[in-house]
């Protein structure tokens, strides 16, 4: 964080708000691990074909070694079937266009671009809307999204031209937001504060508002455009919704707080990235990078604020200081100030971090944050096939490099048409250890076992609100930054983006594997196929990279057929991920803005959407994006003829310099092409094959 005084106008940049990548655990890196793999693999094929993709320069290296020594099915081995190609697009080159660019015999729209109107009085997007305005319009930095059909039975089945499309909102770029930003020298985290050292109390409502998730009615034309329809479905969800907290930590002393001095309930949602979808057709936003969100001034820290990055400073947007105060804002100061933390603030940031459960079809609902599945950088969540009369599993990455994926697995047994999100209230949640070997176990995070004992753990609360540290100290592997997670429809294997890790090592490029400038991606198979089970068999999928300059002497720029990355499917920081019915493998990039376009980051262009076949090992780039944006969400209807995919901070490359001389939109001026008067904005794409088949076939 800076402060500094330019022309009389007080400006505090707090950066990009991601928390600070450490490690805090001391166990072995993933990299390490991964080395030992490596050298004991002497075949690089799956038992499905040759394997996807890339490492790190690399090119491609195979899914599974034929080596594997598990009796359990390795991840790869399809389900006995045979199938014909999957990818039946040419595949786009590299852009640095300010556009959206398809492959020939698509079409697409944008469409519900922040600030577009969905309910109450409809506001029409301006720069100078009100805080109030905003808890009317879409949220800003769209991410993770699902189309629900609008029969509402079914999170995957029914109408492909009606439904509910539910997304998240990340955060926020103020210069974008505020009239009186424009002209002013700032980087796309900074904000303008009052001359008594105070934030626009408007303008600190507006932030809030833009924040959390918004339900839209959408319609499908006659002309495969898509059109918001009015309805009592269309909803926000901002940062000062109330919320319900569910499950071990539900009255906890660690909650409780001056607005729910019983540790019941809290207000808000933030810091939304990924999400997911519940078998009982609700919707689960994550929150990812919270923690900056708040400050604490107290001598001494908790480890429940230290651990996750709090610090002493004031937060990432100042909210705290919004001039004529409020609870709804001070809350935000973690400070101790008063006699009990029922007085104060203190345990605030101890409500946040969780997955959220919204119920789209019901506007009256209140959100309830599910502790059960642990707190921390939330990227999303991806549930396992539910089969009745066994228990709901879903899988969890935290977004933060050198921390831990994790896995819950519920008490109670699905049943169809009868489970709720209760279910996920009471069950165990594990963290991954993924061995030299290529096996994988998952360690339980409960209080009592595995050092997870008093007095250092009280409860199971305390392990819940701590799980950071607790997966450390049962032996959980830190990886390089975990993200979003997809589960393949038809063998069940599970895939997580590890999208960087170079923000733990020196930028010297001296070991690709220790210095993970472009991410890869990691899948197992549980054992027995049983996604309740404690092992599994894990490997490599696909290696970011830019097709074979520097690294390991035995598999530089080859892979198992010899094959290296190409123009065609080179891609580096693997972020958004998901598995079509087909076992279409999508995936998204999200280079940071402080990279994109040049030194070793230049070849890759603007972030881009690639699809692989997991069987073949073929990908291909699908979609480029605008300048300065990160290609995110990602879904299509259940005829898989329609697919909706975000634009998430068009812009945020231009510099400071650039905002302040006047030249706001010379970077991008997507969507609107209106650069005198329109920032910037995140949108939605809709995108349809021109024939009216599937989407990448």
């Amino acid at each position: 964080m800076s402060e500094e005084n330019r022309n009389n106008v007080i400006i505090v940049d707090n950066g990009n708000g991601d928390e600070p990548q450490l490690d805090y655990s001391g166990n072995r890196s993933f990299a390490s691990v991964l080395e030992a793999r490596l050298a004991r693999r002497t075949v690089l094929k799956s038992t499905a074909g040759a394997a996807a993709l890339g490492f790190m320069s690399l090119g491609l290296a195979g899914c599974l070694s034929s080596d594997n020594d598990d009796d359990d099915r390795a991840p790869g081995g399809g389900d006995g079937g045979e199938a014909g190609p999957l990818l039946g697009f040419t595949a786009i080159p590299t852009s640095e266009s300010d556009d959206i660019v398809v492959p020939e015999g698509y079409s697409f729209q944008v469409i519900l671009p922040w600030g577009a109107p969905i309910l109450g009085a409809m506001p029409a997007f301006a720069i100078d809307n009100t805080g109030e305005d905003q808890g009317m319009q879409m949220g800003s930095h769209h991410d993770g999204m699902h189309f629900f059909p609008i029969e509402g039975e079914e999170p995957f089945e029914g109408s492909s031209d009606e439904g509910l499309l539910v997304m998240n909102h990340e955060y926020v770029e103020p210069r974008f937001m505020h009239a009186d930003h424009i002209g002013v020298t700032l980087s796309s985290g900074a904000v303008v504060m009052r001359d008594d050292g105070t934030r626009d109390r408007d303008q600190a409502l507006k932030e809030l508002n833009a924040h959390g998730v918004s339900v839209v009615h959408v319609q499908k034309r006659s002309d495969n455009r898509w059109e918001h329809v009015q309805s009592d479905y269309n909803r926000r969800i901002t940062g000062l919704t109330p919320m319900e907290i569910h499950g071990p930590v539900r009255g906890s002393n660690l909650v409780k707080t001056k607005y729910s001095p019983e540790g019941f309930a809290t207000r808000g949602t933030l810091n939304n990235c990924a999400m997911g979808v519940t078998p009982w057709n609700t919707y689960m936003a994550a929150e990812e990078n919270w923690a900056g969100y708040f400050g604490n001034r107290d001598e001494t820290l908790p480890r429940e604020h230290q651990r996750y990055g709090i610090r002493a400073s004031d937060s990432r947007y100042r909210w705290a200081l919004a001039n004529g105060g409020g609870e709804e804002f001070t809350r935000f100061d973690a400070t101790s100030t008063g006699a009990s933390a029922a007085d104060d603030y203190r345990n605030e940031p101890n409500c946040f971090g969780w997955m959220v459960e919204i119920d789209p079809f019901d506007p009256q609902s209140i959100p309830k944050k599910r502790t059960s599945l642990g707190r921390f950088g939330h990227e999303g969540v991806v549930f396992g096939p539910a089969v009745d009369g066994e228990p709901v599993v879903c899988y969890s990455g935290d977004d933060s490099t050198n921390e831990f994926i994790y896995k819950f697995v519920s008490e109670q047994p699905f049943q169809k048409g009868v489970t709720d999100g209760s279910i996920l209230d009471t069950g165990t949640l594990y963290v991954g250890r993924f061995n030299d070997d290529g096996s994988g176990d998952w360690l339980p995070l409960v209080h009592g076992q595995n050092g997870l004992t008093a007095p250092e753990f009280a409860d199971q609360a305390d392990v819940l609100v701590n799980t950071r540290l607790a997966a450390g100290i049962v032996g959980g592997t830190p990886m390089d930054r975990p993200e979003w997670g997809a589960v393949d429809p038809n063998n069940g294997d599970v895939y997580f983006t590890l999208t960087n890790n170079s923000g733990r090592s020196e930028a010297n490029g001296a070991n690709p594997r220790t210095q993970n400038r472009h991410g890869h991606i990691v899948r197992w198979a549980e054992a027995d196929g049983n996604h309740a089970s404690t092992t599994f068999a894990w490997d490599i999928f696909l290696f970011g990279g830019d097709a074979g300059q520097s690294g390991v002497d035995n598999l530089k720029g080859k892979g198992p057929d010899g094959e290296t990355l190409t123009a065609d499917n080179l891609l580096s920081s693997p972020d958004g991920l998901w598995i079509d019915k087909d076992s279409r493998v999508w995936i998204q990039t999200d280079i940071g803005e402080g990279s994109q376009n040049s030194g070793v980051f230049e070849v890759f262009g603007n972030n881009a959407m690639l699809c692989a076949d997991p069987k073949t090992g073929e990908m291909r780039r699908f979609l480029t994006g605008p300048v300065g944006q990160e290609i995110t969400g990602v879904i299509t209807t259940p005829d898989q003829k329609t697919m909706f995919i975000n634009v998430q901070h068009p812009g945020a490359t231009t510099t400071p310099e650039e905002w302040g001389a006047g030249q706001r939109y010379v970077r991008s001026s997507w969507p609107d092409r209106n650069p005198v008067r329109v920032p910037p904005r995140s949108a939605t794409v809709v995108i349809w094959k021109d024939d009216g088949g599937v989407i990448g076939s």
